[in-house]
Formats: C-alpha cells, sequence, structure tokens
C-alpha cells in the first residue's frame, strides 16, 4: 500500500499567452529574434486544504472516495503506459480533495499523486514528476503543480516552445516560515475549466502580440518579487505580487470580464486591499482570493473576514509519501 499527501496550488499568473503567427520576438538590426516561449508562469504551494489518496494491488479496478472514479482512470491511463508485465489492477480511494476547478491545482494534483503512489507500486520510485505528468498529460500549460508537487515552495516556469511537453523549472524559491497565506471563497458561478477554459484561450490568441506585457512582467518578477522573498520583505514582496496577478488580469479581461473573474472576486481583493493587506489577488481562473501576510498575524486576520468561507494555510514543502510493504 501507497499513500500520497500531496499540497495545493495557487497561480499567481502566466508570463505569455500563445498568440497566432507571434512565434519570435523582435531581434537586434531588424532581424528575426530569439523564439517565444509560450504560457510559462508563477506559482506557491500550499499545505491546505490538500491532498491525500491510497493505492494498493487488487484483484479488480476500483475507485472509492471523493472524485474516486477519476482518479482510477487516471491510474489506469498511468498504468497502461508500462510494460505489460507490469500492468495490473489497483484498488484506488481518495481520502481526501478539495472541490475542483477553484484555483487551488486540484486536477494536476490529485493526478500526480496517484501515479506517484502507483509508480511506487510497479517499481517506478525514482520517476519524478516531469516524467509521470507527461505520461497523464498533465502540465498542458502550466507546469507550476508539476514542478511544485515534490518540491514545493514558490515555481516560476519558463514557457514552452513547440514540441516541449512540459515548460521547465526556471527558479524554486523557499517561501518564509514566518509568512502565511489567507484564502478566501467569495460566492462566484464562473465554471474556468475544459471547453469554456479552451475557448478562453482561443479568443486571446486571436488578440495582436504584446511582447511589452509579457516584458513588464518578467520584469516584476525577476527584479522585484524574487528579490523581495530573497530578503525577506513581505511588503515589497506582496506590491510586487498584487501588480503581477493584477497585470495578468488586465490581460485575461477580454476573456473572464474584467481583471478579475467575477465582481464578487473584484469586491474581496477590494476589501483585503482596504484592510492593509498588499499581497493579494487570484489564483488562476478564480474564485479563490489569496493574501500573503505576517504568520503572527494570521489568526487575527483570519478572524477579522467572516462574510465569506476563508481558511489559513502555509507553504508547502512537497508531497509526502509513505509506503508499505506487505
Amino acid at each position: 500500500m501507497t499513500r500520497v499527501q500531496a499540497p495545493n496550488r495557487l497561480h499567481f499568473g502566466l508570463l505569455s499567452l500563445p498568440v497566432e503567427e507571434f512565434t519570435c520576438w523582435p531581434g537586434l538590426d531588424g532581424e528575426t529574434g530569439l523564439p517565444v516561449r509560450h504560457f510559462g508562469g508563477v506559482g506557491l504551494m500550499i499545505d491546505h486544504p490538500g491532498l491525500a489518496v491510497r493505492v494498493e494491488p487488487a484483484d479488480e479496478w476500483t475507485g472509492e472516495g471523493v472524485v474516486g472514479g477519476r482518479a482510477m482512470a487516471l491510474a489506469q491511463r498511468f498504468v497502461n503506459t508500462l510494460p505489460e508485465h507490469e500492468q495490473r489492477p489497483f484498488a484506488v480511494r481518495v481520502e481526501q480533495a478539495p472541490t475542483e476547478h477553484i484555483g487551488l491545482g486540484v486536477g494536476t494534483q490529485l493526478g500526480l499523486a496517484v501515479v506517484k503512489a502507483v509508480a511506487v507500486e510497479t517499481g517506478h520510485s525514482d520517476w519524478n514528476a516531469v516524467e509521470l505528468a507527461r505520461r497523464v498529460g498533465r502540465g498542458e500549460r502550466s507546469a507550476i503543480g508539476v514542478h511544485g508537487f515534490s518540491s514545493g515552495g514558490l515555481i516560476v516556469e519558463g514557457g514552452k516552445q513547440p514540441g516541449e511537453a512540459i515548460s521547465p523549472l526556471v527558479c524554486r524559491v523557499t517561501f518564509p516560515a514566518d509568512w502565511a497565506i489567507l484564502l478566501c471563497m467569495p460566492e462566484d458561478s464562473a465554471n474556468w475549466f475544459g471547453i469554456r477554459e479552451r475557448q478562453a484561450f482561443a479568443r486571446l490568441s486571436r488578440l495582436a502580440p504584446t511582447p511589452a506585457e509579457t516584458e513588464t512582467l518578467c520584469r516584476v518578477v525577476l527584479m522585484n518579487m524574487l528579490p523581495a522573498l530573497a530578503s525577506g520583505n513581505l511588503e515589497a514582496f506582496g506590491d510586487a505580487l498584487h501588480e503581477f496577478n493584477a497585470r495578468v488580469g488586465d490581460i485575461f479581461a477580454p476573456a473572464q470580464g474584467g481583471r478579475y473573474g467575477s465582481p464578487a472576486i473584484a469586491e474581496c481583493v477590494k476589501n483585503l486591499r482596504s484592510a492593509g493587506l498588499r499581497g493579494v489577488g487570484q489564483s488562476s481562473w478564480g474564485p479563490t482570493v489569496f493574501a500573503v501576510v505576517p504568520r503572527a498575524e494570521a489568526a487575527m486576520r483570519l478572524k477579522e473576514i467572516d462574510t465569506i468561507p476563508a481558511w489559513m494555510a502555509h507553504a508547502s514543502p512537497g508531497a509526502e509519501i509513505s509506503h508499505a510493504i506487505p
């Protein structure tokens, strides 16, 4: 039996959207420039609410617990990539999992947790998250959850060029232990996944290329966010994080109707900022809203949020794996 406890993922924003016929940056002396990498982004792995799955050999395939059917299908897809003599059925149980499609990267973490457990059971415990994700088709756009699954921390990934399955890891930084993250869940009916998400990206891809927007986002990350994180300056980090997230939201405005995914999300961000919190924004398409705060203030700040569901989390060091030999 193998049990995997996986973190969740906050997505602060993408660095570059794929735009039709925009494949190279402007080059020197009027020549064709360097190739464009699509997507890329910044995010943080967090410990709560978390996700846990358990896998063990069985006589036939079963999937139990919340999203147990989806977890079993992921395990079957992974097993089908193995040599025939290693293929066997498993009992898959999802012990804990948040609601899907709320900005916490549940799909990727569920997929990686399940296939990691099966990989351990089939003698492939040395396969890393990138290999596991490639085998079950995760990381199509963002690879933050893939790279952060094992290592945790704040992740910067550099985007994909044509032919690359998974965006490469550029930077992984340990999040300060004396910082905490408040998470809020405004009421929101938007379902930004599946066909609707693909249609949104297709619409955005038809817009005019905006190299300056990507260059600005990269500047905020490299010259503001990461230095502030390295020096433990929460105020400067919060300002950079909020600006980065808001600028990404403005790029997505034609698809989601504004800087944030709904009026309720925009109001939540506004209220948290008005309360003096700096590092506030929307994770992925929402509706989860995050705010980075001093750990010593987290409990007090959480009590102040009494009108919408909210909870406290901390940066995660990555997945935990336990294996019992029968």
